[in-house]
């Protein structure tokens, strides 16, 4: 059946205090949805997340992230109150989010929930089911602390080792730091499923993401060091990136370690199955991000100043999701396959039965705008997801107003619309990717209300301006949702 859905982070929410997070805006965004007539919201990683703020870079690959609590919730628990709240500076962009403000404030207001907070048999329930990651996680949280917030990497040799005497030592030494963590992942998870369940009964499915790679800094390669190519030493032999082309004549240089992939056949793909299971608990739907490394991975020697001297190297392909589909059933599953993909990549993602992903702005270069286009819409099958841009693309207005007079051109022709004003075109273009064959279409909230560059989400291999634009407060209007489902019924979504 043909369904539509808006792709939001929930960073982006509006918020009193600086961030998006599991607040009242949240299930107004929800009541929203449904009243614009959508079955799905697409919320990007929402991961606990490391330097750079990337939810692509992430200190555990099951950790949720502590800035998404809702301190109002926090508030209405009794272990925070209204004054403690307002009296913290968040920031004063409401279009922007100011992460030192955030790392630097949020935290002690954490904490001082956790001391006010008695653990109760919901919190025993939650501490148990989920040990097999939560208790790795709070003690590299904790000793992250300790060690001044180096990577693991640069700690002491016994504990970097996880020598079981240090282990110890550390347990009890950081006890209270260690319980803290847990506290927090206990109340994230705890707000996330109350917004999840609320968003279901409303007839709203939650698309999630995982991202295929792990960050060297973090709780997975510390805890499992040989399941990724590392050295005695725990640095990484070869690291991800993908290389050079058209956009970047250096290739990008991602950093993250490589796994090693025989040691997870070995065992059946054990970690994978648990870090997929874990994923599936928490989204209806799962994209799964750079699926084209499953297939081929780009390998880049440590150390390496850019991504030019790689290679392509055989990645397990269908077995890892044999095993999964053994374990955990047949599942729901994107897999976001863009970029310059092979005929085996082609073939996994129609082996696996995944839906892939096309991008409307990927559709009109003027080289290739023939049936040799895959993502021009009427070359799709039903079997994929389309969109007018992702979280990585300029906005579609913006993406309109960058190209050539010449593309403009056969965007219009295309559309046969010569008459609607450029800064308009970002309209046509949604109900362009609404129309299509695809048996979804995920519009970025940006692209619905026509905002320009100074609201696109990321620009890949680049720091700093990423992850921070927020909705303003009542930008998603009434009239607004009305006006977006008006349009995707006329398309049969």
């Amino acid at each position: 059946m043909r369904k539509a859905g808006i792709l939001l982070p929930i960073t982006s929410l509006e918020s009193k205090y600086g961030i998006g997070c599991f607040s009242k805006a949240a299930y107004d965004f929800v009541n929203k949805l449904c009243l614009a007539g959508q079955s799905y919201w697409q919320i990007l990683p929402i991961g606990h997340t490391g330097f750079g703020d990337s939810p692509y870079q992430s200190f555990s690959s099951f950790a949720g992230n502590p800035y998404m609590i809702s301190l109002e919730a926090l508030i209405d628990d009794g272990l925070l109150t209204v004054d403690e709240c307002d009296s913290v500076d968040f920031g004063d962009n409401e279009t922007r989010i100011d992460y030192e403000k955030i790392y630097k404030n949020r935290y002690p207001l954490l904490k001082k929930a956790y001391e006010r907070y008695s653990k109760d048999d919901e919190y025993n329930s939650f501490e148990t089911k989920n040990a097999y990651w939560l208790d790795d996680y709070s003690l590299f949280m904790a000793l992250k602390e300790y060690f001044l917030q180096k990577p693991f990497y640069e700690w002491e040799k016994s504990i970097r080792l996880r020598e079981q005497n240090a282990m110890k030592e550390y347990k009890q030494k950081l006890f209270y730091e260690i319980e803290f963590w847990k506290f927090v992942q206990y109340k994230f998870y705890s707000q996330y499923y109350k917004l999840k369940e609320y968003a279901n009964e409303k007839g709203i499915k939650i698309i999630g993401d995982i991202p295929i790679y792990t960050a060297q800094d973090s709780a997975d390669v510390w805890a499992n060091p040989k399941l990724f190519q590392l050295d005695e030493n725990l640095f990484p032999q070869f690291v991800a990136g993908c290389p050079p082309d058209g956009f970047s004549p250096e290739g990008q240089l991602w950093g993250n370690p490589l796994y090693k992939w025989e040691k997870h056949s070995l065992d059946g793909y054990k970690w994978w199955i648990e870090r997929l299971r874990h994923s599936f608990l928490m989204y209806d739907v799962l994209r799964i991000d750079h699926f084209r490394g499953f297939d081929e991975y780009y390998s880049i020697k440590y150390g390496a100043k850019n991504a030019v001297c790689g290679e392509w190297k055989k990645g397990p392909g269908l077995s890892l999701f044999v095993a999964m589909e053994k374990a955990l059933g047949k599942k729901n599953v994107i897999a976001e396959d863009l970029g310059f993909i092979t005929n085996s990549v082609k073939k996994l993602v129609k082996d696996t039965g995944y839906m892939g992903m096309k991008v409307i702005e990927f559709a009109f270069d003027r080289n290739d705008t023939g049936d040799a286009n895959d993502y021009l819409p009427h070359n799709y099958i039903k079997n994929c997801v389309v969109y007018t841009g992702t979280h990585d693309n300029p906005t579609i207005s913006s993406w309109f107003s960058q190209i050539s007079q010449d593309e403009k051109t056969i965007v219009r022709n295309y559309l046969c619309d010569y008459y609607t004003p450029d800064k308009k075109m970002y309209l046509p273009l949604i109900c362009l990717a609404l129309q299509s064959p695809a048996d979804l279409c995920i519009i970025p909230m940006q692209d619905w209300l026509g905002l320009g560059d100074n609201a696109r989400i990321n620009t890949p291999s680049t720091l700093g301006n990423n992850w921070v634009w927020r909705l303003r407060e009542n930008e998603f209007s009434y009239e607004k949702a009305k006006e977006i489902s008006t349009i995707t019924k006329r398309y049969g979504r």
